[in-house]
């Protein structure tokens, strides 16, 4: 009897699509990845990402989503192509998506649905353009295995649990700030114009 020739399974790294719907949704993914980057960079088991490949079920390509932003406790840090779930052993436990009035169906229901069987352990929404969402930043939280919206401040701020910050609308963009202490994270413009002006004084 012939034996069947085994063949890896290939995971895309790649769908060709660009980054983001526009600039302000790129430039908001790049601020959130950097400013989550560099709050967690005493960690070393922690990984953050965004617009990477998320493959969730071994064997089925098909079985992909790519968060805009997202973060993976309890694996270390390091570049990777593409998270396969079953080689890392742990799923995000953050996740955020820049959304807009093209991708409100896939971030409020395929994605909404997978995250919460994915075990993330909380989800936010931000719409910068104020497309459809109302509020325009919308967070979920894992409560007995299902999402739960998480109340928001005074200003609009939701706060995470799992990455110690509190995420709050300004204008068109979105603030991280410590929850403990207040603190703003800076946007890649600032922490530049800081850089630039130590740069003069010295």
């Amino acid at each position: 009897m012939a034996i069947p020739l085994q063949h890896d399974v290939e995971y895309p790294e790649s769908d060709g699509q660009p980054m983001a719907e526009s600039d302000i949704h790129r430039r908001e993914m790049i601020d959130l990845i950097t400013g989550l980057e560099d709050h967690l960079r005493d960690r070393s088991d922690v990984y953050v990402a965004g617009n990477l490949f998320l493959y969730y079920q071994k064997g089925d390509p098909r079985a992909v989503v790519a968060p805009d932003v997202f973060v993976v406790f309890g694996v270390p840090k390091g570049d990777r192509k593409a998270f396969k779930v079953w080689e890392e052993g742990a799923a995000p436990r953050f996740v955020i998506e820049v959304t807009s009035d093209s991708t409100r169906e896939d971030d409020l229901q395929r994605k909404r649905d997978l995250y919460e069987r994915l075990g993330v352990e909380e989800y936010f929404l931000h719409d910068p353009l104020g497309d459809y969402l109302d509020p325009v930043l919308q967070g979920f939280r894992l409560s007995a295995g299902r999402y739960a919206p998480i109340q928001p401040g005074s200003q609009g701020d939701l706060t995470s649990r799992t990455t110690g910050l509190t995420l709050r609308p300004e204008g068109r963009r979105l603030r991280l700030l410590v929850t403990a202490t207040g603190e703003p994270l800076l946007w890649v413009d600032e922490a530049r114009e800081m850089a630039r002006r130590w740069k003069t004084l010295s």
